[in-house]
């Protein structure tokens, strides 16, 4: 199978599958995007006047999907995906009565649990609910725009703590913790539950199409795949982690095929020793964050994910690969990267694989 806007699906798909399997491969896994040459001189479509159809337009989002894959070489495992935008109006946090108000870059959540409890036995999945209804529409739109061309994505639509954290607010989660951290607990696994029909009613639109899945976390699997975080946990300590959190995100695990968890800012490096005790938690992201250094900067954590026998995620700049492949095990590690032009691309792949080493990381 070939896709349209990649050719060597097949060995990427080879490779993704080895990652998985912590394998040893020749080179590192390695998402290298950059301007296509030769693509079609054809303008952006034209972004709709409001924030609601720049997210709900399908004509406009399938356009645009298509110029962007049109326009983009898909170097070693990085590869074409159709998706609407993950502004947070597909989230299970709207799916359950939240709303939500857009703009052009992003969206907020308003919280509805209010009250001194957590009353989040009320809160029911209704199918008929607006937003939900648009993302089957949109999904059934990926299915048929995708296929021979591209990979439809699942969707991005919340996880552990944060689809809390955008129903109650963060500054009362926050009090919630000392006061009712039973119900946090408690609360999060019921919404994990609700997670769980989601994912499944969205991943038996795409499934064949996709061959198995992807999300918002650009990588795929041949089976069920999503990327779980909790960006909350920034703000917590890592026994208050360990203790409400760690065991939602474990049930996750077992739920998928494959994990990784996005670590998302310094902040959440405190709750790596932790994730990494998940015995089916695949991979890692170590993301610093925005005004942060590189990830490069954060060495000793890297390792400390390789060290623990799970594959690492990281993005760089081109010219940080090499370091990169100097220090840490070509076994298991994925870079996410974007070069300016489809030469320079070409070149780092080939040199990335003379840089690759299967080292012994402690």
């Amino acid at each position: 199978m070939t896709l349209l806007y990649k050719e060597d699906w097949e060995e990427a798909k080879e490779r993704f599958q080895a990652w998985w399997a912590h394998e040893v491969l020749d080179r590192c896994c390695i998402e290298v995007t950059a301007p296509k040459d030769g693509a079609p001189a054809i303008p952006e479509p034209k972004c709709p006047p409001t924030p609601e159809e720049r997210w709900m337009n399908l004509d406009y989002i399938a356009a645009l999907r298509e110029w962007y894959n049109a326009q983009t070489y898909f170097g070693g495992e990085a590869f074409p995906i159709w998706h609407g935008g993950y502004p947070g109006h597909t989230s299970l946090a709207v799916f359950l009565g939240g709303p939500v108000e857009l703009d052009f870059e992003t969206g907020w959540h308003e919280p509805i649990l209010t009250g001194e409890d957590i009353e989040y036995e009320s809160l029911r999945l209704d199918e008929s609910e607006p937003h939900f209804q648009f993302m089957l529409k949109l999904l059934e739109r990926a299915k048929q725009e995708a296929k021979g061309k591209s990979i439809p994505s699942v969707g991005a639509f919340g996880g552990c703590g944060d689809t809390l954290s955008a129903l109650r607010g963060n500054e009362r989660l926050l009090y919630d913790l000392i006061e009712r951290p039973d119900q946090v607990r408690a609360a999060d696994q019921y919404l994990m539950e609700i997670w769980y029909t989601v994912y499944d009613r969205f991943y038996d639109i795409v499934k064949d199409v996709a061959g198995g899945s992807t999300c918002w976390f650009k990588l795929w699997s041949p089976g069920k795949f999503y990327a779980s975080h909790c960006d909350f946990a920034y703000m917590i300590s890592p026994e208050q982690f360990e203790s409400i959190f760690l065991a939602t995100i474990e049930r996750q695990t077992k739920f998928l095929d494959h994990t990784v968890h996005h670590v998302d800012g310094v902040g959440n490096f405190a709750h790596v020793d932790a994730l990494c005790t998940l015995p089916r938690l695949q991979a890692l992201q170590i993301a610093p964050g925005a005004g942060q250094p590189s990830a490069l900067h954060f060495m000793p954590v890297l390792k400390k994910v390789q060290a623990a026998g799970k594959n690492l995620h990281i993005r760089l700049r081109p010219d940080e690969v090499e370091t990169a492949l100097s220090e840490l095990s070509a076994r298991g590690l994925f870079i996410q990267t974007h070069c300016e032009t489809e030469a320079e691309a070409r070149a780092l792949l080939k040199n990335a694989a003379k840089w690759s080493k299967d080292r012994k990381i402690s």
